[in-house]
């Protein structure tokens, strides 16, 4: 068996902070369509999601630093222990995972950053009250202001599972370049040449971007 671990918002995109905009379909669309393709000798796994789990949906905008603060940590490595039980139950000759650019916790080469000190940790409660077209306008003015960056560290749960599954190879899912991320991905599971575990994973990185992490 060859298994797939998936963040689960790539494949249902309500789990998206601020709720899904045209890309998270798009990207909920062709890797379905892509998983579609495999064959019996793969499973795929989507974990709970990390953010889901500790804030409920919606949710603000919030960096690395900030879940930090937030106690995410600990909610991270309940959610590897999970992922580990199957790994070790399973015994898959072939383990992918597959995160998102960007994210404070499922990014695996890139995550945001900000000083969590001026956040503002409120915004957390009030955005289940907004509606849609408000949560967008307001995620725009959290991020600017917050002046959130891309930096070139995993998110707080693939920090954990690199560490625990070195063996593992690690795909970014970048949604500002969904078919090169398709690309990827797809030359990654049918068993490219290009595409080697080096150190900690299959390190398999986008363009680089001065926008943050949070996909506006």
């Amino acid at each position: 068996m060859k298994l797939l671990i998936i963040a689960p918002c790539l494949l249902s995109p309500f789990y998206v902070y601020r709720g899904p905009k045209e890309k998270e379909y798009e990207t909920a669309k062709l890797l379905r369509e892509l998983i579609g393709e495999l064959g019996e000798d793969w499973q795929v796994l989507a974990y709970p999601c990390p953010e889901y789990e500790l804030i409920g949906w919606p949710r603000a905008p919030a960096s690395r630093e900030v879940y930090e603060r937030l106690g995410m940590r600990e909610r991270a490595k309940i959610i590897a222990d999970f992922i580990g039980r199957v790994i070790t139950e399973e015994r898959p000759e072939k383990v992918v995972f597959l995160g998102v650019k960007g994210s404070p916790t499922c990014g695996v080469f890139h995550t945001s950053s900000s000083d969590p000190e001026g956040y503002p940790y409120r915004a957390m409660g009030e955005f289940f009250y907004l509606s849609k077209e408000e949560r967008l306008k307001r995620s725009k003015e959290i991020v600017e202001g917050q002046n959130f960056r891309l930096v070139k560290l995993p998110g707080i749960l693939f920090e954990i599972l690199m560490a625990r599954f070195p063996e593992g190879t690690y795909i970014e899912f970048d949604k500002d370049d969904i078919e090169g991320s398709i690309e990827r991905l797809r030359n990654v599971l049918w068993g490219s040449a290009r595409h080697r575990n080096e150190g900690n994973g299959a390190r398999v990185e986008g363009s680089e971007e001065s926008l943050s992490g949070q996909k506006r």
